[in-house]
């Protein structure tokens, strides 16, 4: 199979690890294992002792009951039997895909978001339409454009939200009418929910899983709960035939989640709201930071996000993206990642939900670059 290169993942192997300051990262700011324990509340000496005399077996091959559990209370209509276990949420949207999409299937996806959504199905041979989602609508679904490419036949509709790289956040009513849009095709909807529940504002953020028997809802215990280092997603759907494609497929390249990530997992999830607490405090402090910042900016503009961990900020200055971001990273070290990842020109994806003091000092460094860049225009 024919892939084009995955090109946020590429710029992010290429530079992450030497960043000075990194506002590239799209988790939000990680918390190491006893960190975890203190802020759920939990003894880590009493896991510790019961997960040493455990045999590392394969463990609960379709995932751990208490894990499942864990993950069916981020929903309202879903139960265990639903979720299956994946390495991450990557390794979930690319398992969709193997299980669902063949040559000459007509799939539908939003542009601009994660590369899988597009490139996969297109690796695939299927019949990918794009879905162009635009400043001016807030980066949300043109619904007129989803029903002309929606025809008889179309077998999925991939969306993600929130979005990424924007953070435009569909309502519970758009995500509705895509499901009537759906409906009237016999379509399958795989949403792309990793950075679900980071809201700006105290209210539920739907799932796609809760509003349709076809949704597929995919996420991690990544972005949302900070533990990106357990390479541990699902995938979740009602949808019975997709969950015997998907677990026959499974057995081909999976086989199981590893025991010690999902019983940490359990733990996380036992206590969600504290993590969402924490890490809603950090996404709503940040963006405010953030949003001062670009507002101070004459020659950077944006469309604040609603939700999530990420944005997309524009820049009326010569220089493409990719030498903007790689000049700046080596005459700063402030890390983010070129706008043409998402084939977003002259811009740039900023991460605001590392810790507070990266962000204000990689936002400081990226203000001194431009004042570089002014200077040089002067000349």
């Amino acid at each position: 199979m024919t892939i084009k290169p995955f090109a946020v993942e590429e710029w992010m192997n290429a530079y992450e690890t030497g960043a000075r300051y990194n506002i590239a990262e799209t988790c939000v700011d990680s918390v190491s294992v006893e960190e975890l324990f203190t802020l759920c509340g939990e003894n880590s000496d009493d896991f510790w002792r019961s997960f040493s005399v455990r045999r590392l077996t394969y463990g609960d091959i379709e995932g751990a009951p208490s894990f499942k559990e864990g993950v069916c209370r981020l929903y309202r209509t879903l139960r265990p039997e639903e979720v299956v276990t994946t390495h991450g949420a990557s390794g979930a949207n690319h398992h969709v895909f193997y299980s669902l999409v063949e040559p000459g299937d007509r799939v539908i996806s939003i542009m601009p978001t994660y590369q899988q959504l597009t490139s996969i199905p297109e690796g695939y041979g299927a019949d990918l339409q794009l879905l162009d989602l635009r400043a001016e609508n807030g980066y949300l679904p043109d619904l007129e454009q989803l029903r002309r490419l929606a025809v008889p036949g179309t077998k999925l509709i991939c969306i993600n939200n929130p979005n990424n790289p924007t953070g435009a956040l569909m309502s519970t009513q758009l995500l509705n009418e895509i499901v009537e849009i759906a409906k009237s095709v016999d379509a399958y909807v795989l949403c792309d929910e990793v950075y679900r529940h980071l809201t700006q504002e105290d209210t539920w953020c739907a799932s796609i899983v809760d509003l349709y028997e076809k949704g597929i809802s995919v996420s991690s215990m990544s972005k949302v709960f900070s533990l990106a280092g357990l390479r541990l997603g699902w995938i979740a759907t009602h949808d019975e035939a997709l969950r015997r494609a998907v677990l026959s497929h499974r057995d081909y390249n999976h086989i199981s989640c590893g025991m010690f990530d999902e019983a940490l997992a359990s733990v996380a999830l036992a206590h969600s709201d504290r993590i969402l607490e924490r890490n809603r405090g950090i996404v709503r402090k940040n963006l405010a930071i953030l949003d001062a910042w670009v507002q101070s900016e004459p020659r950077l503009f944006y469309r604040k996000p609603q939700a999530g961990t990420t944005v997309l900020v524009y820049y009326d200055y010569a220089l493409p993206s990719y030498e903007f971001c790689a000049r700046m990273y080596r005459e700063t070290g402030a890390f983010v990642t070129p706008g043409d990842c998402f084939e977003q020109p002259k811009s740039m994806r900023i991460g605001y939900a590392s810790d507070t003091r990266t962000l204000q000092d990689g936002l400081a460094a990226i203000s001194a670059f431009l004042r570089t860049l002014e200077q040089e225009e002067t000349i």
